[in-house]
Parts: structure tokens; sequence; C-alpha cells
């Protein structure tokens, strides 16, 4: 059999310029290629030489991209102008208000002087009790017949009970108008306000009537015997509110009716003090005498002064008890 030999074809030039066969490998050459990396093959993209019309496309394209880029910086330009001016107008407007708001500062630490009025209050003058009726009687403007009325502060709390200022008694003229009495009894004591001059006297009947159709005619005080007294609950919220309901205290609430009419008649009037500690009670009519006012108002603050209240500690009997005593016309 024929024997071949593994050779290898060497493709590289020779000096002579031809092709020789090289000797066969050795076992050393052959792993050496066999454990050598395949080197990849490069591709080189074919150049071409531009013609003529490609230059002139290339440079409209070029124009064109050129005058994009002046358009955008032109409005970059704007927009940085308008947003320049927008912030100078804010910058120069905080400014003039920072300004203002210090002006209104400085006005306001440093007042402008004002002059100031050197003329001493004058005091409230006190008169005695003549002075005072006189220069209400003189005073008065109205066409009818005006009411004096008495407006007394004391020095009391009116927030303490044990300390409430209450009262009343008869003045010597009147209080310069008719009184109307309402007499709540039966029986014998119905007879004596009958006799007595009472305007209305009733039993059960009036409390009904008045408990369904309401209080007729004006009355200014109302009188009852002790009997009377659960039954008028009925219509308290009737004779309550127009300062009418007997009060025991007051004196309207008496077996002696016959007598708590004649001093109803005569004028009685009842006080009690306010929560600002006022009393407010009229004495009679601005037609009335000098006189006549006068011990009207010395019969009031005689029950006045009675009326002190035990717990009130002051140095005497009186002292401290009346602040002010103000009479007036209405």
């Amino acid at each position: 059999p024929r024997t071949t030999t593994a050779a290898t074809r060497d493709f590289r030039p020779d000096g002579q310029g031809g092709d020789s066969i090289s000797r066969p490998r050795s076992r050393e050459e052959s792993r050496y290629l066999r454990d050598v990396p395949s080197i990849p093959t490069v591709s080189y993209g074919v150049k071409v030489a531009p013609l003529p019309e490609d230059k002139v496309v290339e440079q409209k394209e070029e124009e064109k991209v050129e005058g994009v880029k002046e358009k955008v910086e032109a409005v970059e330009e704007e927009s940085r102008v308008m947003e320049g001016g927008l912030k100078g107008r804010l910058e120069r407007e905080a400014r003039r208000l920072q300004e203002h708001i210090f002006a209104r500062q400085e006005e306001v630490k440093i007042p402008f002087p004002k002059l100031l009025s050197l003329e001493k209050k004058e005091r409230k003058v006190v008169h005695d009790l003549h002075e005072a009726i006189r220069h209400v009687k003189s005073n008065v403007k109205c066409k009818f017949d005006e009411t004096v009325e008495a407006h007394v502060l004391l020095s009391v709390n009116a927030k303490r009970s044990d300390q409430m200022v209450r009262g009343g008694t008869a003045l010597p003229h009147g209080i310069g108008k008719p009184i109307r009495v309402a007499v709540f009894a039966d029986g014998a004591a119905a007879n004596e306000a009958r006799a007595a001059g009472a305007d209305v006297v009733g039993g059960d009947e009036l409390i009904n009537e008045i408990k369904e159709v309401g209080l007729k005619g004006n009355f200014d005080k109302c009188i009852a015997t002790p009997a009377f007294m659960p039954r008028l609950g009925k219509i308290g919220k009737v004779l309550g509110p127009r300062g009418l309901m007997p009060n025991p205290k007051a004196g309207t609430v008496t077996n002696d009716v016959a007598e708590a009419i004649r001093e109803a008649k005569k004028g009685r009037v009842d006080f009690k003090m306010d929560k600002c500690a006022i009393v407010h009670v009229g004495l009679g009519k601005a037609s009335f005498q000098e006189e006549a006012l006068r011990e009207n108002i010395a019969a009031f603050l005689n029950a006045l002064l009675s009326a002190k209240p035990v717990g009130l500690k002051k140095t005497s009997k009186y002292a401290g008890y009346v602040k002010s005593f103000t009479l007036t016309s209405t």
C-alpha cells in the first residue's frame, strides 16, 4: 500500500516568486495550531467618492439645520428677555411694598405729636334735696305730667342673696294717679275688700277667668289672703311678669285686706334692687308741690334705710350703704 505523509502548503511568497511545499508538521506544531483561537473576519465599508449633486444636498441640509438653530436661539433669547423683565418688575414691586411697609412702621413708631387739652373735667355738682327738686321741675319739657323718679345706687353685692334689698312704703301724697286694686278672697274677707274700695274682688272664679282669657283691665296692685296663695300658682305666669304677684314681704298677702287696700290706694310703692345694685322707683309727678315731693322722697328714704341688709358690715349703721341718689323726670 501507498503511504502518504501530511504536508502543508506554504502560501507565503518566496524570494523566487513561487509556491513551495513545506516540510511535514511535527506533533507539537499540530497541537499548537489546534489550540490557537480563530481570528474573525473583518469587513470594511466601501467608500464611494461624493458626486457634485451630493454636495448641493448636503449644503441645503446644513442651511436648514442652521436656520432651525437660529430660530431656537431667538426663542430662547426672547424667553430670557421676558423672564428678566418679569423678574425685574416683581423685584421692583417687592421693593416698593417693602418701602411702604417700612414707612408705615415708622409712622406707628413715631406718631405725630398731638396737642392735649389742658382743660380740667368738671366734677358733677352735688345738690341738696331742695335744689335737686327745683332743677327737676324747671327742666320739664313734655306736655304731659312727667313722673319724678329716684335712682339709688347701693354699695351691696347684688350676687349675694343675703344682701338683696327690697321693701315698700306708703307715700304721704301718693304717686299722682288712681291706683286700681284686685283682691283674691272669699267670704267675709271679700266683703271687707269691697267695702274698702277694691276695684275687683273674686275667688276661684276670678283665678279661672284669668287663666282662660288673661288679665282684664290695668291693675296696679293684687292683694290675696294666705289661703289663696297655693291657688295663685295657676296664674303665676300671668301675674309674675307684670309684678302683680302677691308677696308677703311687700304686704300684699295678709288677712287684713282692708288695711292693705287703704295703703295701696294711698299710694304705696314697692321697690327691689336690680342686678346692678340700683333701686328705681317713681315718687310722684312733676306737678306736685316741692313740699309734697320732699315728703314723698323722705318716706322712701326711710324705707330704703330700714331695708339695709344685716350682713352688710360698715363702720356705722348706714355708712357706705348709699353710693349715689339721683332724681330725674320721665
